[in-house]
This record gives C-alpha cells, structure tokens and sequence, in this order.
C-alpha cells in the first residue's frame, strides 16, 4: 500500500472525509443546496467585501516591501542554490498555473460587460471603454499576482531555507513554533486542500463551460450540463495521464506547449485586428490603470447601492484567495534558486504586463469592433459569456481554425491548472513530500474532477463560486498570518546579519 499512498492521516482522512460529503449533498440536495449556495456568495460578499478590499490593498504594499528590502539579495534555496527551470519555462509554469482558464474566458466578455454596464457612470464612449479595460487590469494585475505571490515566497523561504515540511503549515512556524505539528496545523493544511479544490472547481467548471459553448458553436452540440459534465471527465482523465508523469515532464511539457500556443494565438489576433490601435490601448490603458491605481483598488461603491462590486471585484478577490494555495504552492515549487527580490519582481510584475497584453489585444479588439458596430459582440456576450471568445474569432478570417485552437488553449490550460494542483493537494496531504507516490496524485486528480461536477450539479456556477468566496474568505485571514511570520522572519534574519557583520569588524579591529 505505501507504494501507491503516503498519506498524512491527520489530514488526509479529514479532507477527503470533508469533501466527499460535500459531494454527495451538492448531487442529492437539489435545489435547497442550490438557494443555499446563492444565499451564502451573496452575505460573504455583501458584509465582507471590505475586509478583502483592505486585504489585498495590503499584500501589494508587503510584496514591494518584501523584494526592495535590505533580505532582497537573500536567495531561496540558500547562497549557492541555482534556479532549477529556465526563465521561459519559469513564466510558462507561472503563467498556465495562475490565469488559463479566467484569462481566456474574460479577456472578451469582461470588458465588453464593463463597457455595456459601466461600474461608474462615464459621461463619454471612449472613457467607459478604457474604464471597461481598466477594471479587467485590476481584476487580473497586481493584487492577484500579490495573493499569490505571498503564498509562494513563504512557503519557497521556509522550505528551502529552513528545511520545513513543504506545506501549508511549515510557514506558520515563527507564529506557532512547534506547534506546527499538532492540530493547528493540521486545521491550517486541511483549510489549504479545501480551499485549493474549490477554487480549482471553479475554474473547472468555467472552462468546462466555455468549451462546451465553442463545441455548441461550431457544430451545434448541445452545450448544457450533461456536455459539460462530459468535457470535465475528458479532460480529468487526461489531467490524471499528466500528473502521473510529474511535475519536470507532463506538467513542464503543457505548460511550454501552452504558452507557444498562446504567443502564436495572441500574434495571430493581433495582427489581423488594428495592431497599431492594440499597442496604443496596451499603453494607454496601463497607464490610466497605474495612475488610476489607488482609486480603482480602493473603490467599495458606498454610496451606490448596487451587486456590481461583490458579483464582480469582491469575487475575484475570493477567488483568487482560494487560488493562492495551489497557485503559491506550485510557484514556490518552481523557484528554488531565485533572489526574494527576483521572485517578487518576476511573479508581480511580468504576468501582469503579459496579462496587460493580451487583455488589450483580445478585449480591446472587442471593444473596436462594438464602437465600429453596436451589438457585433455586446449582444452575444450579455446572452452568454461563454461564447464571447467565439463571437470575437468569427469577426476575422479562418474563425472554424482559431475556434478549434482556442478550445485546444482552454483544454490545455485545464489539464495544467488540474495536474498541477493534484501535484500541490498531494504534498499537503503526505506531510509535506515533493514527490508523494503516484497512486495518491491519481486519487487527487479524480477528486479534483468529481467536486467539479458535483458544483456543477448542485447549483452551477452559483454554486462554485459560493464555495470559492467561502473558502477565500477563510484563507484571507490565513495570508494575514503568513504576512506576519515572514516579517518576523525577515527581521530576525536582518538582526543576525547584523550581529554577523559586527563580529567581523570586531575581529578585524583585534
């Protein structure tokens, strides 16, 4: 049995436990669980949305604190550690973990929706589509990559330098000691594996939505919940193939082959669509997100009596939160070798612009062709996001082709953003190992499937997203006790690096 299992029983049997029971009354609980899932996303956002605007205003602020630090040169892994990816394959990995699936399926629909619906009331065309692009900038730029980043820099530093298990636990240690190993952080690991199976059923259940939409579109089959539950056991079984090779072969091969597929993808888009204008709304748009940074990621709409903020900003914070074990995980999974300034740096601000990018090439394009042609996009988007992607493909030449690339894109991305956090859930729950048995990953993977569709059954996106802002606001107060043990961290290692220095100038006066 050890051969195929490595469990940590204290957190294996009451996560599985857990979730196999959330399973089974998201199938069988019909539409009370259904009205249950909408009432819980809706009080969750509604009386805490400020707790997570507060939040993640503040992990920005500790990320630049933490890479422009005196510990910045402090290199993860300690001094002769050397990084064990490429710095292409590095991004690859960073980029396919953090934002597939959301990015393809709201680099369209999310701007166009802004720009119909605007958050503020704008008085001219041009300034409610640059508002429409910058609050997709704000919901997938620096706060998000800042979520992640906290996890991932944490979590690297006391694995690699410290020698902790690699868990969710081991960064608790400046706060908890020794502790760690009874059941604090056994409650702390157990909330990381829920959290991270949530926030990838989420996703899950986005892409699975957004290929059936492209199989609806292009050959009329019908895209309803039996598709999609279909599409997510195809894609899990080819999840669980992935992972059971591991993390240097069918994880860091997807990634590469997805981000080559992206490049060509994005080149293709862009240069049949105006590439002039593209790169002029790239510019402007980044710099009225910069400029207008401190206003749009402080905005909690209180004096406008509106859903907006918590059915779109309060989400994707909670959402990403509920991200940020797995994706911080396997960021830290993937950085050994790199300074805390470089790491920071790296994950911060190149997604971001590369995100940025592709926003502006894809949404941006939208918005172009709806100025030119009210309705062309906006119609089939306020209908169904989820052909938002395919409605934008079939305004340019070979739409069948690029239709088929762009469901091959989301495919991709699912099986990555499912192996890799088969990979993160199996060391949490082995205690800690980098490289548990292959039996367990292949247990994961399914589970990771069946809690999918189990939310899909159970109430549809309503569902997974109750669970994601659930989860996220529980793991929100987690990252504020992450942001404390690593400062503490870091001010002991600065003393002793000062005790250090005073030692040799001693020594050298004697």
């Amino acid at each position: 049995m050890k051969k195929y299992f490595a469990i940590y029983p204290r957190v294996f049997y009451p996560s599985f436990i857990f979730i196999l029971l959330f399973v089974l009354l998201s199938v069988f609980g019909g539409e009370p669980v259904k009205l249950f899932f909408e009432r819980v996303a809706h009080e969750v956002t509604a009386t805490t949305g400020w707790i997570f605007i507060l939040g993640v205003n503040f992990f920005v602020l500790f990320c630049l604190w933490a890479a422009f630090g005196k510990f910045g040169n402090k290199r993860l892994g300690g001094a002769q550690a050397k990084p064990e990816f490429s710095v292409f394959s590095w991004f690859s990995m960073l980029f396919s973990a953090g934002m597939g699936i959301g990015l393809l399926y709201f680099s369209v629909s999310e701007p166009i929706t802004h720009f119909m619906k605007p958050p503020m009331e704008q008085l001219s065309v041009t300034k409610r589509a640059i508002q429409a692009l910058d609050f997709t900038f704000l919901h997938y730029g620096l706060h998000a990559w800042a979520i992640y980043c906290i996890v991932g820099l944490a979590l690297a530093y006391y694995t690699f330098n410290k020698n902790l298990p690699f868990s969710l636990r081991s960064i608790f240690f400046p706060f908890l000691g020794r502790k760690i190993n009874t059941i604090y952080g056994d409650i702390i690991d157990i909330i990381a594996v829920v959290a991270t199976l949530f926030g990838l059923a989420t996703s899950l259940g986005f892409g699975a939505r957004q290929i059936a939409s492209g199989i609806n579109f292009l050959f009329g089959i019908d895209a309803g919940v039996f598709t999609q539950i279909a599409i997510i056991i195809f894609i899990t079984l080819i999840a669980t193939l992935s992972v059971i090779t591991g993390l240097k072969k069918g994880v860091l091969f997807l990634s590469r082959l997805n981000m080559v597929i992206a490049m060509l993808f994005l080149i293709f888009v862009l240069f049949l669509s105006d590439t002039i204008a593209v790169f002029q709304i790239f510019i402007e748009s980044t710099g009225m997100y910069f400029q207008r940074f401190f206003e749009l990621s402080t905005w909690s709409s209180s004096f406008e009596f509106s859903e907006w903020q918590n059915n779109w900003t309060i989400f994707y914070w909670a959402w990403w939160i509920a991200w940020s074990p797995f994706v911080g995980m396997f960021i830290a999974r993937v950085s050994k070798g790199r300074t805390i300034r470089e790491f920071v740096l790296g994950v911060l601000f190149v997604p971001t612009l590369m995100t940025f990018f592709w926003i502006a090439a894809f949404g941006g394009s939208a918005l172009l062709l709806e100025l030119q042609n009210s309705g062309v996009i906006s119609t089939a988007v306020l209908e169904d996001s989820a052909t938002s992607l395919f409605v934008f493909l079939k305004q340019f030449p070979l739409s069948s082709f690029t239709s088929i690339i762009g469901i091959l894109m989301v495919s991709i991305f699912f099986v990555t953003s499912s192996d890799s956090g088969s990979l993160v859930i199996d060391s949490i729950t082995s205690g800690g190992k980098l490289n548990a048995p292959v039996g367990q990953r292949i247990l994961w993977a399914l589970t990771e499937g069946a809690v999918a569709i189990a939310l899909l059954i159970g109430g549809g996106l309503k569902a997974m997203q109750a669970a994601s802002v659930s989860t996220g606001l529980l793991f929100l107060l987690v990252l504020f006790v992450i942001c404390y043990s690593l400062f503490k961290s870091f001010r002991r290692e600065q003393l002793k690096d000062i005790r250090i220095e005073k030692h040799k100038a001693l020594k050298k006066r004697l």
